[in-house]
């Protein structure tokens, strides 16, 4: 979830860029552009389903030397670190667009933030995913397993249509809201799905 930083805020250019003129990128109209981020965002998803149906489980496999319940509860964590991330995506993203209230104007400060805050949250779901891969692949056999592995083959599809559109200098002002909130919910899913099930004993509430 990099910054906004090919897009001028709803209310203006942002804070800490210089204004633009309005309209498609020269060549290459808003909508070739979206069709495909979405296109990009759809092949990704798929080919991590693929490679998780195919991939023989391997219930061994560790993270950080944790296996079995000990893998399990290290990335409940993490996830919850990563949720956290994801809230101050959110808070940043508001002020940037000027819609945190009683807020001053962005200082140049906030779009670092929120592009490293993005940076982070990505680099702290790699290793999760990975295990999860590895040690189970991707699994239906229940609608909360479905859930969580096609979540969390979403999420990588959605960032990458998420860094191909920020360096679109012409997109509408609402595609980069739409797609940190597309991958903000990806993010509470998965930790909906597994970290709050862990943490519950083992179910989910009202599930």
């Amino acid at each position: 979830m990099a910054a906004d930083k090919g897009a001028a805020g709803p209310d203006g250019p942002r804070a800490d860029e210089p204004a633009r003129p309005a309209g498609p990128e020269p060549g290459q109209p808003a909508a070739a552009r979206l069709s495909l981020a979405l296109l990009v965002a759809a092949a990704v998803t798929a080919v991590l389903v693929v490679a998780g149906r195919v991939h023989q489980p391997d219930y061994s496999a560790s993270i950080f030397g944790q296996t079995a319940l000990g893998a399990l509860a290290l990335k409940s964590w993490l996830a919850t670190v990563t949720l956290g991330l994801a809230g101050a995506q959110v808070l940043l993203a508001l002020w940037l667009y000027r819609k945190l209230p009683a807020a001053p104007a962005p200082a140049p400060w906030v779009g670092v933030a929120h592009r490293l805050t993005g940076i982070v949250l990505i680099g702290v779901t790699i290793p999760v995913a990975l295990h999860c891969l590895i040690a189970y692949g991707v699994q239906l056999g229940s609608l909360r397993l479905a859930l969580h592995s096609l979540a969390g083959c979403f999420l990588y599809g959605a960032f990458a249509a998420k860094v191909l559109l920020v360096h679109s200098k012409r997109v509408p002002g609402w595609v980069l809201p739409v797609a940190g909130g597309t991958l903000v919910t990806a993010v509470v899913v998965l930790w909906y799905s597994a970290a709050l099930w862990y943490f519950n004993g083992f179910q989910l509430p009202h599930w």
